[in-house]
Formats: C-alpha cells, sequence, structure tokens
C-alpha cells in the first residue's frame, strides 16, 4: 500500500472508551482455547531452538519463553509460550486452532533429531490467573516459571495494572486442589489479554504478520542473537534495516470486532491499512482489539474497521515500549 498522507488531521475516532476497574479482578480462567504440544528426547530444546524465534537452548526450567514460529518467508504461523519441564521436554502453548497443522508442520522437520512431537493436550488443563489468584512466591519477573504444588505457573506481562500468570495442571488435577478462589468469567480473560498488547497468533491470521508487526521484539519474542530459524533472514532484516513500517496497536470500537478484518485510514478507502489480530468484549461496553497496522496511519486522522463506513476506532495507549530499530 502507498504512503497515507497526513494532511486535514481528523479525530482517530468518534467514541470513548468506557472506564472499567480492573483492581478488583482476581481468579481462575479455565482456557479451552489453548492446547499443549510436547517435545520430548534428547534434542527437544535444540529442535524448538532452531525452529522458533526464541532461545530453547539455554532456556532455564525457572523461566519461560514467548515465541513465534515462522515461514521461510517470517510470517508467522503459530506463536508460543514454552517451558521446559526437565531435561528432555518441552511444553508448549499455543491458540488450539492451529495446534495441528503447526504439529504437523514442525514434525516435518524433525528428521533424525532425538524429538518426538505430539499434541498433549488432553493431558493437561490450562488456567489464566489474575489479581490475587498468583501465588507470592511466583517471580514478578515477565516469563518466570514457578513449579510448586499447585501446579506450573507462567508469569505473564501485567494488563491493566493486574498481575497475570499461566497456570498448567495435569489433567487429573482440579482447579480447587490448585487454588480454591474465585472463578473468573473467560471473557474478561481474554479482555486482559488484549489490554496486555500482546496477541498469540490464531487461525484467521496465519502468515499474515512478521513478529515484529505484532512488537513481539518488544516482549521478549524474538531472540536477535541466536542461531537461524525459519525466516530468520527476513526478520533480522525487517529489524536491522528500519523497515518496521507496521506495529501493533491496542483500540476500542463500540461496534463487535472479528479477528482478520481489515481497518481502514481515511485517507485511502480502497486499500487496508491494518487488520485485527486479537479481539473481546470490553467489560462495561464495545469491543477492544490488538490491531497491527501501518505505523503511517497513526497520523490523528479516523480509522474504521471492516471497511470505510464501518465502526470507528479509538486508540488506547500501549501498555509497553516498542523498541527502536537496532
Amino acid at each position: 500500500m502507498s504512503a497515507i498522507p497526513t494532511s486535514n488531521p481528523m479525530p482517530a475516532a468518534t467514541t470513548t472508551a468506557p472506564l472499567f476497574d480492573g483492581t478488583s479482578v482476581h481468579g481462575l480462567a479455565r482456557l479451552e482455547h489453548w492446547g499443549v504440544i510436547r517435545a520430548q528426547g534428547a534434542d527437544a530444546a535444540s529442535f524448538l531452538h532452531g525452529q522458533l524465534t526464541q532461545d530453547f537452548a539455554l532456556l532455564d526450567q525457572s523461566e519461560a519463553r514467548l515465541a513465534g514460529y515462522c515461514s521461510a518467508k517470517g510470517r508467522m504461523l503459530a506463536s508460543f509460550i514454552g517451558w521446559k519441564t526437565g531435561p528432555e521436554e518441552v511444553l508448549l502453548v499455543c491458540n488450539r486452532d492451529l495446534l495441528a497443522p503447526t504439529l504437523k508442520r514442525l514434525s516435518m522437520f524433525v528428521m533424525r533429531a532425538k524429538v518426538k512431537l505430539s499434541d498433549a493436550s488432553a493431558e493437561f488443563t490450562l488456567y489464566g490467573a489474575a489479581g490475587a489468584a498468583l501465588p507470592a512466591e511466583l517471580p514478578v519477573t515477565h516469563w518466570s516459571r514457578l513449579e510448586v504444588a499447585s501446579g506450573s505457573w507462567v508469569r505473564l506481562p501485567a494488563a491493566e495494572g493486574v498481575a497475570r500468570a499461566l497456570l498448567c495442571l495435569p489433567a487429573q488435577q482440579t482447579q480447587s486442589d490448585a487454588l480454591p478462589g474465585a472463578d473468573l468469567a473467560p471473557a474478561l480473560w481474554q479482555w486482559l489479554e488484549v489490554r496486555s498488547g500482546i496477541a498469540m497468533v490464531s487461525a484467521p491470521v496465519i502468515e499474515e504478520f512478521v513478529p515484529q508487526m505484532l512488537n513481539y521484539e518488544s516482549v521478549g519474542g524474538v531472540n536477535f542473537k541466536k542461531g537461524c530459524y525459519p525466516g530468520q533472514e527476513v526478520v533480522a532484516r525487517s529489524q536491522y534495516r528500519g523497515a518496521l513500517k507496521r506495529r501493533a496497536q491496542v483500540f476500542h470500537a463500540e461496534a463487535e470486532l472479528v479477528v482478520g478484518q481489515e481497518v481502514f485510514h481515511a485517507a485511502d478507502a480502497e486499500q487496508p491499512c491494518g487488520t485485527v489480530a486479537a479481539v473481546a468484549p470490553h467489560p462495561v461496553r464495545g469491543w477492544d482489539a490488538i490491531v497491527s497496522l501501518q505505523t503511517s496511519a497513526l497520523d490523528g486522522q479516523a480509522l474504521t474497521v471492516g471497511g470505510p463506513d464501518g465502526s470507528a476506532l479509538q486508540l488506547l495507549p500501549l501498555p509497553y515500549e516498542l523498541l527502536q530499530d537496532i
């Protein structure tokens, strides 16, 4: 798409995002939309190290990683939160709607590596934990991991001031065994996911984004010092040559939003300037979304979703700083 002119600036939206006090949010939400891939064997970590955007070879068992899985063109096929459970086992959590094709594709490249990949979703139950539901001993550093009697915990970036974590339990263990406490509505957890500004790739947007288009280099999802992986040259070139022309931002709209919808700028009704990457209903009214869009589109002029006459988007603050091009 050609550069968007910046004349005649207009407000980015005509609505005002409703306020919601997230400080009272706490509890556990069952994450039915996530699944688990198990990599098991002597080469489990080294195999994943050569396939994903993050360093799994030096991964400590007290840490987790956010990572992307890219095509040869650097476009994201999936994204994971992964951690080692032992010297020869790594668990990868991803959106369930793309687990099967991702597992199939990864398995094609195992070859002589001593690793077995499998769908382990039936063996685990995943929860999103918020607020007071997090154990006090869980380190405050993002992507830190804690293995205790109550389960395996991964610290996630906070959202709207609410502490968040991923809890992984063996399937036979119940939520009450891990932590007696309030249930958290899945929709509210999904809203926190959106307001964290970190989108996990799902089926409608496979191969839509280079990792930086979802700000993965700014939230711990890309390691530029590790060795090669599929798409590595494209990802590195985008970073080192100052070619980051699309970024992810958080928006609010009054109408319902859908992952994969196109976003349009007031100055160009023909070609979209962005794509909706993640959505959730706002707790009070309307919908919030993570949108990957051209940086030139953030010029104060109107942005709409679904078409030039679609619902107006209101830009919200991004909850982290973007790293500058290296």
